[in-house]
């Protein structure tokens, strides 16, 4: 069914549109991976895990914009705020592309990530104005599957950027160049999807009402919190896969494609869980992935204290995890979501907002313990896998009225 609001794009280029809002963000951190040795040499870093901070620093951007935008869409209309949020995300690139110290790479990756919240929440806000139900559900599904080919496909985008140049600069110039064309795209084909009628005051005891229930609400910050524990763990492996690759298993000029090979896993889970969720539930399935996500890294870790570990085990059980964690991420968020209906806008940039800051202070942590084994990285998966088994058990009994299935 569809809304009053109708997109004026033909439906494959509104969902290659919504893809690409999605897919900024995907992009701008897995590009990165490649360049990370040339951010360590260029800026003479005393610790090679420092260059990471790269992808920590958007991310910490990205989170906590979403605690704004969410309103501002609501008040002033979904187009605006996204030309805006583009906008941002642009000219950040721009300045990260020429920054001369580190620390200035730094602020303009937060302010990149502050503009890359934008089309993170107008891509779900733009869908819900236009379509309802199962139209609805059937174009989140297509654009997903169409931005799942990012994280397979950006390191190797990175890896030929600096094949042809070199130099870290071009890698930024690329996400200019994107961000660009969105902006673009924006501009010349998006009308604004929310109507006068339905717009929202800016009223200060009203968004704080709406951010405190959602935090105070046991079974949305339960879940966001057993969210944030295990995307803390695949960020985890995304900023410290680029020296696993290279230093612990002297792969480098395979990383691109192995680190592809992982990532796909990710695809494939969300379509195996869109064909098992309605027959398990949500909550079972959750329970399972995150009771299997630990036995596989306790198996894993136990291999590699004993000296077993080796780049074919890597890949089998790390894909396993990956696959896992995609499983994971859409129940444990959806799970989140489900009892916040009646203020969905503000509770889903707060569930962002937490899960996205938390997972990239969690990754960041990881990322640094880097030794020059994957022992840190199989250690936490464990140890964050159990915190989050234990929060998303107890935030409410399997019988408890409610509760999802």
């Amino acid at each position: 069914m569809r809304t009053n609001q109708r997109p004026a794009m033909a439906f494959g280029e509104f969902v290659g549109f919504i893809a690409a809002c999605m897919a900024l963000n995907a992009m701008s951190i897995d590009i990165m991976l490649p360049a990370l040795p040339l951010l360590h040499a260029d800026f003479k870093l005393a610790d090679p895990n420092q260059a990471q901070s790269v992808i920590a620093f958007f991310l910490i951007g990205t989170g906590v914009s979403q605690l704004f935008y969410g309103p501002l869409a609501d008040r002033f209309g979904r187009r605006p705020v996204l030309i805006g949020g583009l906008v941002l995300y642009t000219l950040a690139g721009i300045l990260s592309t020429f920054a001369d110290t580190f620390a200035t790479l730094l602020a303009a990756r937060v302010l990149q990530g502050i503009g890359a919240g934008a089309p993170r929440v107008m891509a779900i806000s733009i869908t819900r104005d236009c379509f309802a139900g199962a139209q609805m559900a059937k174009t989140m599904s297509l654009a997903i599957m169409v931005f799942m080919t990012v994280p397979v496909l950006a390191p190797s985008l990175g890896q030929v950027v600096l094949l042809a140049a070199p130099s870290w600069h071009w890698v930024f110039g690329l996400l200019v160049a994107a961000g660009a064309a969105v902006l673009v795209w924006t501009i010349r084909k998006l009308p604004e999807t929310l109507p006068s009628e339905r717009r929202q005051p800016l009223a200060p005891r009203a968004v704080y009402a709406a951010y405190r229930q959602t935090v105070t609400t046991r079974r949305c910050i339960g879940y966001t919190v057993a969210l944030s524990f295990i995307v803390g763990a695949h960020m985890g492996f995304i900023t410290s896969a680029q020296q696993i690759f290279v230093d612990v298993f002297d792969a480098g000029r395979s990383f691109t494609v192995l680190f592809a090979l992982i990532a796909v896993t990710n695809g494939f889970a969300a379509f195996v869980n869109s064909r098992l969720v309605h027959r398990f539930g949500m909550r079972r399935m959750s329970i399972a992935g995150l009771a299997a996500i630990l036995v596989i890294n306790l198996f894993h870790l136990g291999l590699d204290l004993a000296s077993h570990e080796s780049l074919l085990t890597f890949m089998l059980l790390q894909g396993a995890s990956v696959f896992t964690f995609g499983i994971l991420a859409a129940n444990l968020n959806t799970m989140a979501m489900e009892p916040m209906g009646h203020i969905a806008g503000t509770a889903s940039s707060m569930i962002g907002f937490v899960s996205t800051v938390g997972s990239a202070l969690i990754g960041l942590a990881i990322g640094h313990m880097f030794n020059g084994s994957v022992t840190p990285l199989v250690g936490a998966y464990v140890v964050l896998a159990v915190c989050s088994l234990a929060i998303a058990y107890c935030t409410e009994k399997p019988g408890e009225t409610g509760a999802s299935p």
